[in-house]
C-alpha cells in the first residue's frame, strides 16, 4: 500500500485594524503595566461594527488562495474552527459563499462545487480538530484535492475581569495537501487527551443578568482563572504522555528534540508555564540523569524530590476543586514552586525558553485568538526562523493545542527542504497593517458592539457585513441573516 504524505503548505492571517495598546489600557484601568507586559503582552485587536468571525475567516482564506496561487477548483475541503460562530446552522459554507463571490469578481474560478464545508467547535482546539480531519480527508478520498482549515475567533471578556487584557480577534488559514511544501504531519505519532472539566471555561446561553438560559447569545465567557490554568497544565501533559507512548522512548526526549515548540497561547506566560510543568513531569519518568536534573531543580526550590514525585504521581481528582472554597487552590503547588525556581536556571533558558522563542515577540501584539492563536504563532515562528536564516529542514517542530473544557493534542511536524519559499509568502508585517490605536471611549464602544465616534476606516481588499436582514413573515424570512460585500 502506498504511503500518503500529508502536511502544511501555506499559512495566511487576517487581523481587524482596531488595536488596544495594553500600556494605555493600564492607564485607563489602573493595572500594573510591568506585570501586564511580562505576563500578557503589548496589545490586542477588536472586531469593528461591520466585521464578524465569518468576514475575518473569508479574508484569511482569500489571502491564502491569492498568496499561494491556489487553484480554487482543487479545494475539496474547507473547514472552519471557531468557538465564536453566531449561526447555529451554517458554518464554513458562509465563508465559502463569500470567497466564491470575491473570486468571481476577481476573474477567478470559485471553490470546487464538491467541497466539504464542516465546522469544528471545542473551545480553542476546534481548529486543530479541523486540521486533523483535513489530513484524514487527504489520506483517504481527498488525496487528489487541496484542503483549507481556517480558524477565526474573537475573545471578549467582561470589563474589570482578569481576562480583560487577554482579549483579541483574528483569523488564520492553513493550506494542507499531499507532498507538502512546509512540513509533513503524521497523525499516527500524535497524542490526544480529553476530560470533562465543568466550570473551567464555558459560554452558556445566558441572558445579560446571567440567571437563566436565553436564546439571546451572550459571548462573555464564564471562567475560573486558577482552575483553568491547572486544567491547561494537566490536559497538555496527558496529550504529551499519549504522544510519547505512541512514539516510544523517554517522554523527556520528545521535549528536548524539537527545534521549536508552538502551543496554544491565550497570553504570554501560559505556554512557558505549561511547558515547564510538562518538563518536570517528563523528568520524573526519565532515567538517572533526568532524575538528577529534577533533584537539582528541587534543591534550588527547597522542595523534597520525594514529595515532589508523590505530587506528580498523585493523579489529583479535578472534580474536588470545582467548589467555591477550593476553586482558587493550586492543584500542583510543589511543582509550581519548583517551576518558579527553575526559571533562574541555565537549563530553563536552554530547554524551555529557547524552545518557544521563535515568533514570540511578534505574537505579543495579537492577544488571545482562541482557535487561531496556535497557527498564528506557528506562522510568526516560521517567518522568524526564515528571517534569522535558521535552517529547519529535516527537523521536528511540535504543536501543542488545547481547548478549555477540556482537551489537548500534541502533534509533531517535520519540516521539509525548501520550506522557506512558502513561508516567505506569510508577510507578517503586512498582516499587522492597517493599525488604528483606539481611545478609551472607542474601546468601550467596540467592547459593547457599538459604533465608536470619530473612528474612520475605509475597508480595502476585504469583506464586510453589508447589512443584516430583518424580515420575518410568511412570504419571506431573513431576520438576523448577515449579507456580505467584498470591497476591492
Amino acid at each position: 500500500m502506498t504511503t500518503i504524505t500529508t502536511g502544511l503548505s501555506g499559512i495566511a492571517l487576517y487581523l481587524p485594524p482596531y488595536r488596544v495598546d495594553l500600556q494605555r489600557w493600564c492607564e485607563w484601568t489602573g493595572a500594573d503595566w510591568n506585570k501586564i507586559s511580562q505576563v500578557v503582552g503589548t496589545g490586542f485587536r477588536l472586531l469593528g461594527p461591520r466585521q464578524s468571525i465569518y468576514t475575518m475567516a473569508a479574508n484569511a482564506v482569500l489571502r491564502l488562495i491569492q498568496q499561494n496561487d491556489i487553484d480554487p477548483g482543487r479545494v475539496g475541503y474547507l473547514g472552519l474552527g471557531t468557538e465564536s460562530s453566531t449561526d447555529n446552522s451554517a458554518g464554513a459554507i458562509i465563508v465559502k459563499g463569500m470567497v466564491d463571490t470575491a473570486l468571481k469578481g476577481l476573474g477567478l474560478p470559485p471553490l470546487s462545487r464538491n467541497c466539504e464545508v464542516p465546522e469544528f467547535k471545542h473551545a480553542c482546539l476546534g481548529g486543530i480538530y479541523g486540521l486533523k480531519n483535513a489530513l484524514r480527508f487527504l489520506s483517504t478520498d481527498g488525496r487528489d484535492s487541496l484542503a483549507i482549515i481556517v480558524c477565526a475567533d474573537k475573545a471578549l471578556y467582561e470589563r474589570g475581569s482578569s481576562g480583560e487584557p487577554t482579549q483579541g480577534a483574528g483569523a488564520t488559514a492553513m493550506l494542507l495537501n499531499c507532498n507538502p511544501s512546509i512540513a509533513t504531519i503524521d497523525l499516527q505519532q500524535a497524542g490526544t487527551a480529553s476530560e470533562y472539566r465543568s466550570v473551567d471555561f464555558r459560554k452558556p446561553l445566558i441572558n445579560r443578568n446571567g440567571t437563566e438560559a436565553s436564546p439571546e447569545f451572550v459571548e462573555i465567557p464564564v471562567f475560573n482563572g486558577k482552575y483553568s490554568t491547572n486544567c491547561y497544565v494537566d490536559e497538555m501533559q496527558q496529550a504529551l504522555a499519549d504522544m510519547s507512548r505512541k512514539r516510544g522512548g523517554k517522554p523527556i526526549d520528545h521535549l528536548r528534540s524539537p527545534a521549536a515548540i508552538f502551543m496554544h497561547r491565550p497570553y504570554q506566560r501560559m505556554p512557558e508555564t505549561g511547558l515547564s510543568m510538562a518538563y518536570l513531569f517528563a523528568l520524573a519518568t526519565g532515567d538517572d540523569s533526568d532524575h538528577q536534573q529534577l533533584v537539582e531543580i528541587c534543591t534550588v526550590a527547597d522542595v523534597s524530590p520525594e514529595v515532589l514525585l508523590q505530587e506528580i504521581n498523585s493523579a489529583p481528582n479535578f472534580v474536588n476543586f470545582t467548589v467555591p472554597e477550593r476553586i482558587s487552590e493550586e492543584v500542583f503547588p510543589l511543582c509550581q514552586k519548583a517551576l518558579r525556581a527553575s526559571r533562574h536556571m541555565e537549563t530553563f533558558a536552554r530547554d524551555i525558553r529557547a524552545k518557544i522563542s521563535l515568533g514570540a515577540n511578534r505574537i505579543l501584539e495579537l492577544g488571545n485568538l482562541y482557535t487561531a492563536a496556535l497557527p498564528a504563532w506557528l506562522a510568526a515562528g516560521l517567518e522568524d526562523a526564515h528571517a534569522q536564516n535558521i535552517e529547519l529542514a529535516d527537523q521536528e517542530i511540535l504543536l501543542i493545542g488545547y481547548g478549555s473544557g477540556d482537551a489537548a493534542d500534541a502533534i509533531p511536524m517535520h519540516v521539509v527542504a525548501g520550506w522557506q519559499h512558502a513561508v516567505s509568502k506569510i508577510n507578517f508585517d503586512a498582516v499587522m497593517e492597517p493599525c488604528i490605536d483606539l481611545s478609551h471611549d472607542q474601546y468601550l464602544a467596540l467592547h459593547e458592539s457599538s459604533a465608536p465616534s470619530e473612528l474612520s476606516y475605509s475597508p480595502k481588499a476585504e469583506f464586510i457585513i453589508d447589512r443584516v436582514g430583518s424580515e420575518r413573515n410568511a412570504a419571506f424570512q431573513d431576520a438576523g441573516i448577515e449579507y456580505y460585500l467584498y470591497i476591492q
